[in-house]
């Protein structure tokens, strides 16, 4: 099969498309013929510093595409069904094996392109809000780098739970892409102290939560930005930024900051039917999904540069 694969880690230029060895059906596992493949920002990080897990290494959490075969003791998926999946690797390939536990029938109507962007960033966002941040109606949040995948879906579940959503992005233009999504106020942290504007938005009080994926000056500024008893959700380093990041301000206002990593309880059953619910609430229109540009696979390189280039608006698709 054709594979978007590198031999050691870097920027994109380190990708290369290639034939590799068609993957192995696992038992309790399947083989999917993909047919998109959403580019998720831990894809960029781990090809930057990621340990290869296989040589050459096909990178990549997040596709969907048809069922091919069936491993055994897997129920409820067919030959020929449409899902969406996760794995720690694999993605960016034509064909992947994935277990069965974290792959998700796609509803009968659903575009499958929207279906492959779904699992991780709609189940980030929603583990990050509520499992994790407890956010309530009324509650003001605070989602760091808002045009992100992540970002398009914790605006949208928090403005529908009832909280005041603060959103940052790195222009104007970005901004105005996400704000019809329940955005209400924006910072253009190009230019804008985040925490010094959120505390004038919120008349000194800070927010309840603040949800960061970035790292670095951006974690520093989602803990400055927080109230009383607030919680930072922080899920990555998509930045890239080392930095010592000063707590010291927790202790005073009873804060804390979180580190989650939905992948750990990917396969649970409570994240399984919770990005269940999620599939079939954008299934139905109460939730969007928002597609940047597509590349076909062979131009892996390019469309990881575009997505790391911090001018996209949702996800950047790669076709096989």
């Amino acid at each position: 099969m054709k594979a978007a694969v590198y031999y050691e880690n870097g920027g994109p230029e380190v990708l290369r498309y290639e034939d590799v060895a068609d993957p192995v059906c696992p038992d309790g596992g399947l083989v999917v013929r993909i047919e998109a493949i959403s580019i998720e920002g831990g894809d960029t990080v781990n090809r930057w510093r990621g340990p290869l897990a296989t040589r050459p290494h096909i990178v990549g959490y997040q596709a969907a595409g048809e069922v091919v075969e069936v491993g055994r003791g897997v129920s409820g998926f067919r030959l020929g069904q449409k899902v969406t999946t996760t794995g720690t690797h694999g993605s960016h390939a034509a064909l992947r094996a994935v277990n069965a536990k974290t792959a998700w029938p796609i509803p009968e109507g659903l575009d499958l392109k929207v279906a492959s962007t779904i699992p991780i960033p709609f189940g980030t966002a929603d583990n990050c809000l509520f499992e994790y941040g407890k956010v309530k109606s009324g509650d003001t949040v605070l989602i760091q780098a808002g045009a992100s995948g992540v970002g398009v879906a914790a605006i949208q579940l928090a403005k529908q739970a009832g909280a005041t959503v603060i959103a940052t992005a790195s222009s104007d233009e970005r901004l105005e892409a996400i704000r019809s999504l329940g955005v209400d106020h924006g910072i253009n942290y190009a230019r804008e102290d985040v925490a010094i504007t959120v505390k004038k938005l919120t008349d000194g009080k800070g927010v309840a939560l603040a949800l960061d994926g970035n790292g670095g000056r951006s974690l520093e500024s989602s803990i400055a930005s927080l109230g009383w008893k607030g919680r930072v959700a922080f899920i990555g380093f998509s930045a890239r930024e080392s930095s010592k990041v000063d707590v010291s301000s927790l202790i005073g206002g009873n804060r804390s900051i979180m580190g989650l990593a939905l992948g750990m309880e990917m396969a649970t059953p409570r994240v399984r039917q919770t990005i269940e619910k999620l599939i079939e609430r954008i299934a139905q229109g109460e939730l969007r999904v928002l597609i940047d540009r597509e590349y076909p696979l062979s131009e892996a390189a390019a469309a990881h540069a575009y997505l790391e280039s911090r001018r996209a608006v949702g996800r950047v698709l790669l076709i096989p």
